[in-house]
């Protein structure tokens, strides 16, 4: 009969996923492990408890409280390509096969991502910034979509939790005339935008290829995701949108990223008739000009541009 309980490598894989988890997801996921048990008293504890008591990685793996969205986080700070529309099934099963070393992909065993030489490393550093704005955009979309009433529910939570306290937002949207509205605090920034979803019925739908997504990071350490895209309201395209967000990694943390600035505007355009295909949006700015928008402080003020 087959032991139960987790591998040594099954554990310590479980420990950096489950870091993914807010401290009240951790919490309840103890409970339900446990049949409440267990009352674990901070973060570290109710890992432990999790991995003591989880009969093997795949149960605690399917579990409804490690979402989809978990998994593939981790499997993309361990080098392991997935394609993002993966289902839920198919990244454990994936995890599975890296745990149990079939899969054998990552920066330090996959010769060709070794960096050759300084130049070469900077090539990866700026490939692995847009890697990170892809899947940023690729999260956020989804989540923020998902509040639609008639969306495709997500497993995650929209909210405060992810911003910074003092996160800002500008605001501008230019229909009949220019209109521009500023926010601050990470309870004001996450309402304002799922008010646009949510009460607007807008839904946003991103150009995530290279003309319409551009990642640069700052001297401070900020990442700067611009991303393109078009607006819709039911089967109408009601123009076009311009989002730049500021990312500054969590120290408490690792691999996670919150946002710290949003500017976002929308240029409206007559609607179009359902079925009719537009232009794919692109960013115009360059990566020195991005890099311009954050100066440490506060972001910049820009000039809408035109598409």
């Amino acid at each position: 009969m087959a032991s139960l309980g987790l591998s040594d490598r099954e554990k310590a894989g479980c420990r950096d996923l489950l870091e993914f988890l807010e401290t009240e997801e951790l919490i309840a996921l103890t409970d339900t492990i446990t049949n409440r048990l267990v009352h674990p008293e901070c973060r570290q504890e109710a890992i432990h408890a999790i991995l003591v008591y989880s009969q093997s990685a795949e149960e605690l793996l399917k579990r409804r409280k490690v979402h989809r969205e978990i998994i593939f986080k981790y499997l993309a700070t361990q080098g392991i390509p997935v394609p993002p529309s993966s289902e839920k099934h198919l990244l454990i099963d994936r995890v599975k096969q890296y745990w149990s070393r079939q899969l054998t992909t990552g920066p330090s065993e996959t010769e060709e991502r070794k960096p050759k030489a300084k130049s070469h490393g900077e090539r990866e550093k700026s490939h692995d910034i847009h890697d990170l704005g892809e899947e940023f955009c690729q999260w956020f979309f989804e989540l923020l979509n998902s509040q639609h009433p008639l969306g495709v529910k997500s497993e995650e939570t929209w909210g405060p939790q992810h911003f910074w306290e003092n996160a800002k937002m500008k605001f501008c949207y230019n229909t009949l005339e220019k209109n521009m509205e500023e926010y601050v605090g990470a309870e004001i920034v996450s309402l304002r935008l799922l008010s646009l979803v949510k009460e607007e019925y807008l839904l946003f739908n991103p150009n995530l290829h290279a003309s319409g997504l551009k990642c640069v990071m700052s001297q401070h350490g900020l990442v700067l995701v611009a991303v393109a895209g078009t607006v819709h309201r039911n089967n109408i395209c009601l123009g076009i949108f311009e989002q730049i967000f500021g990312l500054i990694s969590c120290p408490f943390r690792e691999n996670t990223w919150k946002i710290k600035v949003v500017s976002l505007e929308i240029v409206g355009q007559n609607a179009l008739e359902p079925g009719m295909q537009i232009e794919k949006p692109s960013i115009k700015y360059k990566s020195s000009q991005l890099k311009e928008f954050y100066d440490g402080k506060e972001l910049t003020v820009f000039e809408p541009q035109k598409f």
